[in-house]
């Protein structure tokens, strides 16, 4: 099976090592615009080899899209233009409307399946990647009713392949949950990282006190902004709806101890620890 990934970043690269360790992937081909890091990826062994964009969907059964989200709803078309009836297009993105609505009405929409694998770190570009990062993880595909069987077998036992959980979404519902359990925590975490900054000066300090949970909490705050300004671009409504509620209970907090309200704050905390029945 000849693969190529497009975008060679943290998802990109770390499926490029994952496929090829897992033996579902006999050679993969790179298409980056980043030519440092296209470079850096065959260095890294990543990839065995660099191709422009239309060279590579001609040797390639599965092509896979790990670019930024923005650029999803103009590449993906792009691509289904250019495959046969038996090779297949999958993007990774962390946002599925956008993309999904640009393919509907394009008649090689049936080879085309929209997943994601929810992995990451809060790093980026080729360093980054790593194996198993999609060990054990969720991957959600989703409506997958509009892709045709063979392809999404395919794309399912890839991810398999990855020892991946696979779970099945419709793409509105995908997006909801997604800025519910992951992009809230984004931009939550840059907030802190912005709110830190700025009231404390002394960064020696900064280093010398910061403990796990601050660690943990603010980790994301390194995450590249090229990948997710254009994440809350594609998912704003719901990023919106997510984030007022996130701003009236901190408001709801805040004035808890403007109040002096201390036991209506236990209530509250002691409420938030209900989130062990989910997460265990």
């Amino acid at each position: 099976m000849t693969i190529t990934i497009v975008g060679l970043g943290l998802i990109g690269g770390s499926l490029a090592i994952s496929l090829r360790e897992s033996g579902f992937a006999q050679l993969i081909i790179g298409v980056d615009n980043n030519e440092q890091h296209a470079k850096r990826a065959v260095e890294l062994g990543i990839v065995e080899k660099i191709m422009l964009l239309e060279d590579a969907i001609v040797q390639s059964d599965i092509i896979i899209v790990a670019t930024p989200v923005n650029s999803l709803a103009r590449l993906v078309p792009h691509i289904l233009d250019k495959i046969n009836k038996n090779q297949i297009v999958v993007e990774v993105g962390s946002t599925k409307v956008n993309v999904i609505e640009a393919v509907k009405n394009h008649p090689n929409r049936g080879n085309f399946v929209a997943a994601h694998p929810m992995a990451g770190t809060e790093f980026s570009g080729p360093d980054a990647a790593i194996p198993n990062l999609f060990s054990e993880k969720v991957c959600v595909l989703c409506d997958i009713q509009s892709s045709n069987a063979s392809a999404l077998d395919t794309v399912k036992k890839l991810f398999i392949a990855l020892k991946m959980n696979i779970v099945y979404l419709d793409a509105e519902s995908h997006d909801v949950h997604t800025a519910y359990i992951s992009h809230i925590s984004h931009i939550t975490s840059f907030a802190l990282a912005l709110t830190i900054l700025e009231k404390e000066r002394d960064e020696e300090k900064i280093f010398e006190l910061a403990g796990g949970g601050f660690q943990s909490t603010v980790r994301l705050a390194k995450s590249n902004p090229d990948t997710w300004v254009p994440i809350f671009e594609q998912n704003r409504d719901n990023v919106l709806d997510v984030l007022d509620e996130h701003i009236h209970i901190l408001s709801t907090m805040r004035s808890c101890l403007i109040k002096k309200k201390y036991d209506e704050l236990y209530k509250m905390f002691e409420k938030a620890n209900d989130i062990k029945r989910i997460l265990k």
